[in-house]
């Protein structure tokens, strides 16, 4: 990445995307974030989240849905990003299930919108975008019984509708990129989390019940193992790739697709005990929660594990942050974001 490119965020609003906007704000970049601010969750933290950003005059931030293609068009024309990270998805597996259209809108309609904004950027000569990054989940890997998973792997069975949109990007980016020429990279996140997250993440969920002295139900007996991945090498990971657009495959396509997850996954078990832990250190909980244990619900998997060697190969990283450390950091920050 160049200092002088200017670099659009989608779901700058999010969790991830008011990270990064941060961290290419402090490096001096020129951002354009972009959000609909919808109630899928509290939208008090969303505008937390951009209250940080507030103070940068390096950021512009404008309120719009990715699926508004009128929008989209008119911000590409008038903006001409040179790096878009398309971070902007409905996301959760559960709720997709019972909120399909969410999921067709945002994230193959939405996704499709810049697509098709990318490709029109090079209309009448322009050098339009020189790198596409975008959202992909390891909930592409649905029912893979192989550990841990490769981006070599096949995705054939997603077992959720979120799941599936997020192969359906994957695939409509390569298409784009074969077609039009665009560089594309895919990124596989692995179960993201830390101080500022998602409401509906399982450890932001049981911590809100635990404050309240409800029980915290735990799926499949608590026999399930996740990646869990710390924000700052999310982030970390996203901005060293943002940097280096892909090289050109066997069949000529400047595409890759990378897992970024802290390639150790832990016991649902482990996890709640540690997050019980850092809780009572944060003076959050007094005391462990009781437990309801319950059957395995449709739309998980058993387990999720990153092989992250092309990662590594290509960027020499590997995300690092110790679950106790970055659970710690969450709780600290919950203590005093709901104190005020």
């Amino acid at each position: 990445m160049e200092q002088t490119d200017k670099i659009l965020i989608t779901g700058a609003a999010g969790f991830i995307g008011s990270y990064l906007a941060e961290k290419l704000l402090k490096e001096q970049f020129q951002v354009i974030g972009i959000d609909s601010l919808n109630d899928y969750y509290d939208v008090r933290l969303k505008e937390e989240r951009l209250k940080k950003l507030d103070g940068y005059t390096n950021f512009k931030f404008i309120r719009m849905d990715i699926a508004d293609a009128a929008a989209m068009k008119a911000l590409f024309e008038s903006e001409k990003p040179d790096i878009v990270v398309n971070l902007a998805a409905q996301a959760g597996v559960r709720y997709s299930i019972t909120n399909p259209d969410a999921y067709i809108q945002s994230n193959l309609i939405g996704f499709y919108n810049v697509l098709e904004c990318c490709r029109h950027s090079y209309d009448d000569g322009n050098t339009g975008v020189k790198h596409l990054v975008f959202a992909s989940s390891s909930s592409v890997y649905g029912a893979n019984k192989k550990v841990p998973y490769s981006t070599e792997d096949q995705v054939d069975h997603p077992v959720s509708l979120y799941a599936a949109t997020k192969k359906s990007n994957e695939l409509l980016a390569y298409s784009y990129g074969k077609l039009y020429g665009i560089p594309v990279t895919g990124l596989r996140f692995f179960t993201v989390y830390g101080p500022m997250g998602r409401p509906d993440m399982a450890y932001f969920g049981f911590t809100n019940k635990m404050v309240k002295g409800e029980k915290i139900q735990i799926y499949n007996h608590g026999d399930m193992y996740r990646d869990f991945t710390y924000i700052d090498d999310i982030v970390n990971g996203v901005y060293r790739v943002m940097g280096k657009a892909p090289q050109e495959d066997e069949n000529g396509v400047k595409y890759k697709i990378y897992n970024i997850g802290n390639n150790q996954p832990e016991s649902l078990m482990y996890f709640v005990e540690t997050l019980e832990t850092c809780l009572q250190k944060a003076g959050v909980i007094s005391k462990p929660a009781e437990k309801e244990f319950l059957p395995m619900q449709p739309g998980d998997v058993y387990q999720t594990y990153a092989d992250v060697s092309e990662l590594e190969k290509d960027f020499d990283f590997r995300p690092s942050t110790p679950l106790s450390e970055g659970l710690q950091r969450f709780a600290d920050w919950y203590a005093e974001y709901y104190k005020k």
